[in-house]
C-alpha cells in the first residue's frame, strides 16, 4: 500500500524524531542524588540549555531548595525558568554576551568546595555560547577563526579541537575549575559518535587532543589566523586537562540524548504508517553534495530493484555533513544536501526527501530544513530557476523559499543534529 500523502509521511516522521530529543523527557531520568549537605550549582551553555533548565526545574525533589545558576542559549531559544537565570548569546559566531555568560559561569564553578555539586546541561552550539577566550585573546580572534572554519569546510570535531584550544571554558576546562567539587554534566549529543568530548567541545570532558592537532587543522585548510592566536597555539602554554587528569577524578558525563534514538523513534513512525524504515546510519559525515549522491544512489536501488528494500520505504539518517562555502548563496548544509539531492535524482518518479536540523535553524536562517518532490526541478525551471546555477552558488535557500518548500518549525529547543528521510514510494 502506498502513502497518500508522501510529504505528510515525512513531516509526521521528522517530528517523531524530534519528540524522542525533547528535554522534558530526556532529563528527569538523569536527575543526579544531591549531596546532603554543600551546594549545588547548574550552569549550561547549547541551543537546547533552557528547556533543559526547564525540564531540570520541574523534576526538582520538592523537599530540597530551589536550584540556582546560570545556563547560556543562541538568541531566541530562551524560556521562562522559575530560580535559574537565562541569558542568550550569538551562534555560531560568538559574541559579547556569550563571552560575559562564559565568564559568569567560570566564575559560578570556580566558587565551590569538595561538598558542593555542579550539574552541567550541555548541548550542541555550546561550543560558540562558551566565548570565554584563553588568556592574552580578545573576543574578535575567536570571531576570525569561527568565520573562518565555518566556511572551510572542516568537520565538527575538527573545529571543537581548534575551539578548545582558543578557549578557557572547553575541552574540561569548566570541570577543572570546579575541582574538588562533584560534578555530573548531562548531554544532548549533536555529534557523529556521541562523543562527549566533541559536544560542545567538552567543557566537563577530558581532551585527548592538542595544540599541535589544532595547528595541523588551521594549515589544512589554509586559514591564517590573527597573530595573536598563532602565538597563542604556537606557545602552547597551558595544555587541555588530559585523560587521567586529577581535578577530573570526580566528574560524571551522562549522555541523555542522542541522534540514534530520533532515527529509532522516526523508524516506528514509518513502520505506524505502513513504510519500511532502514536506518543507514546516525553519524553520516563529508561534503553535503556528495553525500546527496550517494543517498540518490541508494534511493535509486530501492526503486529498481527493492534493495535494500523494497518500496514503500523510507531511508533515514542522522548526522553532520559539511559544506565547503565557495558561492555567495544563503541555507545551511541540509538546504545544500536537498538541492544536490534534487539535481542527481533528476526528476525520478515516486522518490521524495526531507532532510532538517532537529534545532530548527538549518544554518543562519528561519527554516530547519525543506522538502523534495518528484517534481521540484521541473517546478523551478517553470519558475526560471536552474538549479545547477543556485547549487555552485550555494543558493539551497533561494531554490527552496522559490518552490515555497521550506520547513519551517522554528526553534525546537533540542539538537540531536540533523534528520534526514527519504521516501521511496514505487510506481
Amino acid at each position: 500500500m502506498q502513502p497518500d500523502d508522501p510529504t505528510g509521511v515525512l513531516r509526521r516522521l521528522f517530528d517523531a524524531g524530534l519528540a524522542a530529543a525533547d528535554p522534558a523527557k530526556a532529563v528527569p531520568p538523569h536527575l543526579p542524588d544531591l549531596p546532603a549537605g554543600g551546594r549545588t550549582v547548574v550552569v549550561g551553555a547549547g541551543k537546547a540549555a533552557a528547556s533543559m533548565a526547564r525540564a531540570l526545574e520541574q523534576a526538582w525533589p520538592v523537599d530540597r531548595p530551589a536550584p540556582e545558576g546560570l545556563v547560556v542559549t543562541r538568541y531566541d531559544h530562551a524560556v521562562q525558568l522559575d530560580h535559574i537565570e537565562c541569558v542568550e548569546a550569538a551562534h555560531p559566531v560568538p559574541d559579547a554576551a556569550g563571552r560575559a555568560a562564559a565568564q559568569r559561569i567560570l566564575d559560578l564553578a570556580s566558587g565551590l568546595g569538595a561538598d558542593d555539586l555542579l550539574i552541567c546541561l550541555i548541548s550542541g552550539g555550546g561550543s560558540a555560547l562558551l566565548a570565554l577566550p584563553a588568556q592574552g585573546l580578545e573576543l574578535d580572534d575567536k570571531q576570525t577563526v569561527a568565520k573562518a572554519l565555518l566556511k572551510s569546510g572542516a568537520d565538527i570535531a575538527e573545529m571543537n579541537c581548534v575551539r578548545k584550544h582558543l578557549s578557557a571554558l572547553k575541552g574540561g576546562r569548566l570541570a577543572a575549575a570546579a575541582a574538588p567539587a562533584r560534578v555530573v554534566s548531562l548531554l544532548i549529543s549533536d555529534v557523529p559518535g556521541d562523543d562527549p568530548a566533541t559536544i560542545a567541545s567538552g567543557p566537563t570532558v577530558a581532551d585527548p587532543t592538542t595544540f599541535a592537532d589544532a595547528r595541523a587543522i588551521l594549515a589544512k585548510y589554509g586559514i591564517d589566523p590573527p597573530a595573536a592566536v598563532r602565538q597563542h597555539l604556537e606557545t602552547a602554554a597551558e595544555e587541555t586537562p588530559k585523560p587521567g587528569d586529577t581535578r577530573l577524578a570526580r566528574v560524571e558525563n551522562r549522555l541523555i540524548a542522542r541522534p540514534q534514538a530520533s532515527l529509532e523513534a522516526m523508524a516506528e513512525a514509518a513502520r505506524e504508517a505502513g513504510v519500511t524504515p532502514v536506518i543507514l546510519g546516525d553519524s553520516i559525515e563529508g561534503e553535503a553534495r556528495e553525500v546527496a549522491q550517494v543517498m540518490a544512489g541508494i534511493a535509486q536501488q530501492v526503486a529498481r530493484h527493492d534493495q535494500p528494500a523494497a518500496a514503500p520505504a523510507v531511508l533515514l539518517s542522522g548526522g553532520e555533513t559539511t559544506v565547503t562555502v565557495r558561492g555567495q548563496g544563503r541555507g545551511g548544509r541540509n538546504l545544500e544536501f536537498l538541492l544536490a539531492l534534487a539535481v542527481a535524482l533528476n526528476g525520478a518518479p515516486g522518490i521524495w526527501a526531507l532532510a532538517g536540523d532537529s534545532d530548527g535553524i538549518d544554518g543562519s536562517e528561519d527554516n530547519a530544513g525543506a522538502r523534495v518532490t518528484p517534481d521540484s526541478l521541473t517546478r523551478a525551471r517553470a519558475a526560471g530557476l536552474d538549479p545547477l546555477a543556485l547549487l555552485a552558488d550555494n543558493d539551497g535557500y533561494g531554490f527552496f523559499q522559490a518552490l515555497d518548500d521550506l520547513v519551517i518549525t522554528g526553534p525546537t529547543l533540542t539538537n540531536v543534529n540533523d534528520l534526514r528521510a527519504i521516501l521511496i514510494t514505487g510506481a
